[in-house]
């Protein structure tokens, strides 16, 4: 039964499942939680200067991953 299934192409799937699956939407939850959270506005109510770049670094991150996946599709990759 082994010989018809590859495990090493079976791992590299779940793992990257995993990461994109999972990984995208909790760094943009992240990125969200920087800018809105408990937290995120000093006494004179603006964000937080650090808080801002965390979710700016985040959601650049997701953003070039969605463009970088459309990208790969539309040139054909499978």
């Amino acid at each position: 039964m082994t010989q018809y299934v590859e495990w090493d192409a079976l791992a590299n799937i779940l793992i990257f499942g995993l990461l994109i699956g999972a990984g995208l939407p909790t760094l943009f939850a992240l990125g969200v939680r920087a800018l809105a959270g408990p937290g995120s506005r000093d006494d004179a109510g603006r964000t937080v200067t650090w808080r801002v770049a965390a979710a700016v670094a985040c959601f650049a991150i997701v953003i070039a991953a969605i463009v970088g996946a459309i990208i790969y599709i539309a040139a054909g990759g499978h």
